[in-house]
């Protein structure tokens, strides 16, 4: 059974407390009460990007990385969204954390689907990436049943080798 969940997106406010580590300030402006984690060092980098992308052009912010709420429990369960809008080429690229106590509880596959969902609801987008480290192993297993297929490997400043995995929705033309 698919987790009852919802990602909430944010604004620079948002992204600016939440990568200040500040919770007090985090929940005073995000949308949702947010937890000690999302506050937390591993998520900061992320915030940050996302900070800096809502400043540059606000409206990417319902692109990006938003809170995964459940909604039967009231609770934030971790993070998710796209790393940015459809690019030139209309790709998005999926990019989730889930909260540590809520792992192994189907978080992480409902943000997923969400975020297939919205880009395949979406005209502009033609091809979803995910990026996902070879030790990786339970990213792996969530997103590569969806048909990705690896087109090729980067190295990430943060995460070090990853290896690209694109899931193509329809070509150019939008067939």
């Amino acid at each position: 059974m698919t987790k009852p969940i919802r990602i909430i997106h944010l604004d620079a406010d948002s992204f600016r407390a939440l990568s200040e580590g500040d919770l007090v300030a985090a929940n005073r402006v995000t949308p949702v009460p947010v937890s000690a984690y999302l506050v937390g060092p591993e998520p900061r980098g992320t915030w940050l990007r996302r900070l800096g992308q809502a400043l540059e052009d606000p409206a990417s912010a319902a692109w990006t990385t938003g809170i995964i709420w459940d909604d039967r429990a009231g609770v934030a369960v971790g993070r998710a969204g796209f790393h940015g809008p459809p690019d030139e080429s209309g790709t998005v690229e999926i990019g989730y954390a889930v909260d540590p106590q809520f792992r192994r509880q189907g978080y992480a596959r409902a943000a997923f689907e969400a975020l297939l969902a919205r880009a395949r609801a979406e005209p502009s987008v033609h091809r979803v990436r995910v990026s996902i480290r070879p030790d990786n192993v339970a990213s792996a297993n969530l997103a590569l049943p969806y048909g990705f297929v690896k087109v090729g490997e980067q190295d990430d400043d943060e995460d070090g080798l990853e290896f690209i995995y694109d899931l193509e929705l329809r070509d150019a033309t939008g067939r």
